[in-house]
């Protein structure tokens, strides 16, 4: 018999994962079964990212537009920390435990040289670490459930900074806590805070390059 903390149907087992759709959750090994191994297993087999959540391997949300716009974003900070060198830019195939058996693959993330993982560490195993930023892409699969969920685990396990951005409506939700946030729009500049100091992003700007379509036309001599 399920306890009360074990779904007991399909739906429930959604529900518990934020109502995402059923065809992001893999039905092998059974949901509730599946470990760390088992996401570097898959990964190298069939190149897929999967997130592990309470023993069930959820595939990370795809979107080649949302890949470009978080792209866009971790090479700008990527370019910050040439002159400021505080810690290193991971983009969105960098798998992190962030808790025993609680594996997430954010969008892009900032990780500080004093939470970096040891450079000993087995070469290809995913890392147990907390990244002090963490940015989110939100994509169509995404519910707002699932993310609250995710918004939720990230500052218990000690992330100090969370970015969601909405492709879609060109804004980004600046988090310091889970209920402290700032919307920004397309007027606004994102900036770093505490944990990027100085760092400062034209939201308009950076939307306006993501969103390029075709080469840069060469200016007209005045």
């Amino acid at each position: 018999m399920a306890t009360a903390s074990e779904p007991t149907t399909i739906a429930d087992l959604l529900d518990g994962l934020g109502g995402i759709p059923a065809r992001r959750v893999l039905r092998r090994p059974r949901p509730g079964t599946a470990t760390v191994a088992d996401v570097t297993r898959l990964h190298d087999r069939t190149g897929r990212h999967f997130e592990l959540i309470d023993g069930s391997l959820v595939e990370k949300a795809p979107g080649f537009d949302e890949s470009i716009v978080a792209l866009h974003l971790a090479v700008a900070i990527g370019e910050y920390l040439k002159v400021r060198d505080l810690g290193a830019a991971v983009g969105s195939s960098a798998p992190m435990r962030l808790a025993p058996g609680r594996v997430v693959i954010p969008d892009a993330a900032f990780i500080s040289w004093e939470r970096f993982p040891a450079r000993n560490r087995r070469r290809g195993a995913i890392p147990a670490v907390v990244p002090d930023l963490v940015v989110e892409v939100l994509s169509k699969s995404n519910t707002p459930k699932e993310m609250k969920r995710k918004l939720e685990e990230y500052f218990r396990a000690g992330v100090r900074l969370v970015w969601y951005v909405d492709p879609a409506k060109r804004t980004v939700r600046v988090y310091t806590a889970v209920d402290q946030s700032t919307l920004l729009s397309e007027g606004d500049t994102l900036d770093g805070g505490d944990v990027l100091p100085g760092l400062a992003i034209a939201i308009r700007d950076w939307f306006a390059e993501a969103e390029r379509n075709g080469p840069r036309l060469p200016k007209r001599g005045g």
